[in-house]
């Protein structure tokens, strides 16, 4: 076998690129919608947090929407996944409707997890969706996506797990031994790891002394790539090979996705630690904006068109608000039901 290594990818290419990787323009477009919603409910949320209306706290995905969207986007139906708590897009992509995302956060029952939780801890093991809900300890999840890896292996399944780890928690003991145990049984698994550049206020020269992240994956015996997060096309491309890879037998891959997190850890932390113009440098890359200028461009996306999606976004999330604030808070006498096995 040959010597597993890593690489960088290429960016995203033109209009004949996409359309070899069988997105026409109603795929670009929904890839775009689901960019645009990503931010804006991102933005509501920051509101919503303010105003007092979510317990708890509220985790923001800027910077990260073409990382997430990208991936999902290149998944099959009945693929798996089990993100982060940063990976809004992906939840949108596969059909979490964004009053369930508030329901969630609000702890109301119309949330996946019927108001037992928050944060983006969303779970829907239907078919279309197929969203493990993860913990607050990272990388915890990762077994959970190496499990049913296994039991696709096992089963005889042509499915796909993929598991999410972000820069910091890459050097958890866990991420190493999901990585490991894959690697071996050659698992039909994609390790995700969101490079966001700070481990809460922790920049990656104190948390790594490797030049990537995705050179975790030749450690353990299989290919790393290492992806511009903010070229949703180059991160769908990517993340098509390395999934149909996977599908095909041919084992795991690490798919390092660079971006910044353009905003705290959470709406409470103000980022002073983040380095003067570090930010601005990065918002040159913004993946909305970028996508944007892409569709006007290739996919002759004009002001017009550009608008009436915007307002269809703003109508739903409005919407969508309006329907979790509605929702009924959980009666504490369901508080058991579904821990226990009967």
């Amino acid at each position: 076998m040959a010597i597993a290594s890593v690489r960088t990818a290429e960016a995203g290419g033109g209009l004949e690129e996409a359309a070899a990787l069988g997105l026409d323009r109603d795929a670009l477009l929904r890839i775009l919608h689901s960019l645009v919603l990503t931010r804006r409910l991102d933005e509501r949320g920051h509101v919503l947090f303010k105003q007092g209306k979510l317990p708890g706290s509220f985790y923001t995905c800027k910077g990260n929407e073409a990382a997430s969207v990208g991936v999902a986007a290149a998944m099959a139906p009945d693929d798996v996944a089990a993100p982060l708590h940063r990976n809004l897009g992906l939840h949108l992509y596969r059909g979490v409707e964004p009053w369930r995302v508030l329901c969630q956060y609000m702890g109301r029952v119309g949330g996946t997890t019927n108001g037992r939780d928050s944060n983006l801890r969303t779970q829907d093991l239907t078919s279309g969706v197929g969203i493990f809900a993860g913990p607050s300890h990272l990388p915890s999840i990762l077994p959970v996506a190496v499990g049913a890896a296994l039991a696709f292996r096992v089963r005889g399944e042509p499915r796909v797990a993929l598991g999410w780890l972000g820069d910091g928690s890459s050097a958890h003991g866990t991420a190493h031994e999901s990585m490991n145990f894959a690697g071996v049984r050659r698992l039909p698994v994609v390790f995700v790891i969101d490079n966001n550049q700070f481990a809460y206020s922790t920049p990656t020269h104190l948390n790594f002394a490797c030049s990537s992240l995705a050179a975790r994956g030749p450690a353990y015996g299989f290919e790393g790539v290492v992806v511009d997060g903010t070229d949703v096309l180059a991160v769908y491309r990517e993340a098509r090979a390395a999934i149909e890879r996977a599908r095909s037998g041919g084992g795991p891959t690490a798919l390092e996705l660079m971006t910044l997190r353009m905003e705290g850890h959470a709406v409470h932390d103000d980022a002073a630690y983040v380095p003067p113009g570090m930010h601005e440098r990065w918002a040159a890359s913004d993946p909305v904006r970028r996508f944007e200028a892409w569709m006007r461009e290739h996919g002759e996306l004009g002001d017009g068109e550009l608008s009436e999606l915007e307002r269809g976004v703003e109508d739903a999330i409005g919407e969508a608000v309006a329907r979790a604030e509605a929702s009924a808070w959980p009666d504490p006498g369901t508080l058991e039901d579904g821990v226990y096995a009967g």
